[in-house]
């Protein structure tokens, strides 16, 4: 199969994974190295390098949200990686969330998206009963921002009222203090069930020494007001006080090797095996433009152990394709947009990537059959929307598309969404995206993101331009418009990349394709954590 597309196809997605790599790259620096020689010059660890020390090094890492906030704050000098670093790893053979303040990002204060990305942070721990740990190390709220960050309901207090509801639920959290920890920013190691402090560099209290001078006239130096000494020996608000970042992480492995075993919610998985099928030519067959047909179903078989995929009513509903394969042992069931134009044996042509009624049909039937078997569900999108025209309407097609957004946003088994390439519109819903609480979901280089295609929203955001100037009596020259319409497509196109989704965790990550497998599989391992209790139910249906 391989030709001179392919190879093009190859050389650019490539590119495209070497440019994300690069991107990466630039945001593990943080702040720079002259705010790290600062910490370092402290005694004290970078970020990266405690989460690299406390995690089991011989089994994977996955990041969360390594691109939030890209492109974000310039007037306030940038927030790369919105100032914490969080993922999935394994501690002491556990898999757990692990969340780092990065201290050389503006000290570690909270911008407005770091308090997402910990609530994203806090939300996979709980979805999926994962012991969270805590790195503690901020200035506290970003105050040029407050008003972004304090009051509202997903904003900073949501994190400790997360806190107190992990804690009855028995989720375990351990909080380790090994930088500065203020003011309402406090309260997240404290209301956790174990908290511990490094000797000399961490520090605990609601007013540091400043304010406490200005508020009540008292001098008094941080370590006196709330180090390790004061709080372990005086006050009794942490539990363990450690000599330096080593020894405290060294502590923290050992209580996460002691903990009792979760529940298994009773996924099947049986011995992993790789693709038959050379996984590595997902980039040769993913096309260079984003509108040019292939066929899906080999992406699946480079995704899929053994390349073995049991597709669900192949010759119906065809621009949607659902089956069950086994993604690293897992048993997954697989609904994807078929790219490949075909042809029903009605004689009708299926253009590749649009949903039409009777796929949406195929897809909710699978989708509750899934349910009922208890096999988790992935979604591979690549979807330009559901078909639209008299004829799609006079055959239901928002009646067949209400059935398969119900019957994704009543899923019971946990769901993980893979962006291959377009997620537009309708199309993104029901293909489950963010707002349909996937598990996890992640780009691949090539996706692109938007409520419809760049070329047809800047053509009617142009004619919308264009009339409100001609109410006004303003004639436009053709020259004017084509320079309008250059201006549009270029700022909607900006919208529309993984970069953009991934800066305001519209995503989780953006992916090299080649790690698929391996987001899945540690995905279902987590989800396996978290037995699932409610039973499904579709509620009311149009049929």
């Amino acid at each position: 199969m391989i030709d001179l597309e392919f190879n093009q196809n190859e050389d650019l997605n490539r590119q495209a994974v070497s440019e994300l790599k690069n991107r990466l790259k630039k945001v593990y620096a943080g702040g720079g190295d002259k705010a790290a020689d600062k910490q370092k010059a402290k005694g004290k660890l970078l970020a990266r390098e405690r989460i690299a020390y406390l995690l089991d090094s011989d089994r994977p890492w996955l990041e969360i949200g390594a691109l939030a906030a890209a492109g974000m704050y310039a007037e306030h000098g940038g927030c790369p990686s919105a100032g914490v670093v969080a993922g999935i790893g394994y501690v002491s053979g556990r898999q757990c969330v692990v969340v780092a303040n990065d201290a050389t990002v503006k000290s570690g204060a909270w911008f407005p998206m770091t308090a997402k990305k910990n609530l994203r942070a806090q939300e996979i721990a709980m979805e999926n009963r994962l012991p969270i740990i805590y790195l503690v190390d901020s200035a506290g709220v970003y105050l040029p921002l407050q008003d972004e960050i304090f009051p509202d309901k997903e904003h900073f207090g949501r994190i400790f009222r997360n806190n107190a509801r992990m804690s009855s639920e028995g989720i375990v959290q351990i909080a380790a203090i090994m930088g500065a920890c203020v003011a309402g920013g406090a309260y997240l190691p404290i209301m956790s069930d174990e908290a511990m402090i490094v000797e000399g560099t961490g520090s605990v209290f609601l007013a540091g020494s400043y304010l406490v001078k200005s508020a009540i006239g008292e001098s008094v130096d941080n370590e006196t007001l709330g180090g390790a000494t004061t709080h372990c020996e005086i006050s009794g608000v942490t539990d363990y006080k450690q000599p330096d970042d080593k020894t405290c992480l060294d502590s923290i492995r050992k209580i996460m090797g002691m903990l009792g075993k979760p529940k298994d919610a009773g996924f099947d998985r049986v011995k992993p095996a790789p693709p038959k099928s050379d996984a590595r030519e997902i980039y040769g067959i993913l096309p260079a433009s984003r509108e040019k047909p292939y066929d899906t179903k080999e992406i699946i078989r480079r995704l899929v152990d053994h390349s073995e995929f049991e597709e669900y009513k192949a010759l119906y509903g065809q621009s949607i394709v659902c089956g069950l394969g086994r993604v690293d042992g897992w048993a997954v069931g697989i609904v994807a947009n078929q790219r490949k134009v075909v042809k029903t044996n009605k004689g009708e042509m299926q253009f590749g990537g649009v949903i039409y009624s009777d796929a949406a049909d195929k897809a909710t039937r699978f989708i509750m059959n899934c349910n009922q078997k208890k096999i988790p569900l992935v979604f591979l999108q690549d979807v330009t929307g559901f078909m639209v025209g008299s004829r799609a309407e006079h055959g239901g097609i928002i009646k067949d598309g209400a059935k398969m957004v119900n019957a994704v946003a009543n899923s019971v088994v946990p769901k993980f969404t893979v962006v291959m390439g377009n997620s537009y519109g309708a199309g993104n819903y029901a293909m489950c995206g963010k707002a349909y609480d996937p598990r996890l979901i992640v780009a691949w280089p090539s996706a692109k993101i938007a409520v419809m295609g760049g070329s047809q929203a800047a053509r009617t955001l142009l004619q919308i331009q264009t009339a409100s100037l001609k109410a006004k009596g303003e004639e436009i020259e053709a020259e004017t418009e084509a320079a309008l319409l250059k201006t549009i497509t270029e700022r909607y196109d900006e919208q529309t990349t993984p970069y953009y989704a991934a800066a305001r965790l519209w995503v989780d990550a953006i992916i090299d394709p080649l790690d698929t497998r391996k987001v899945i599989s540690m995905g279902i391992e987590a989800a396996n954590q978290s037995p699932v209790e409610k039973p499904f139910n579709v509620g009311v249906i149009q049929t």
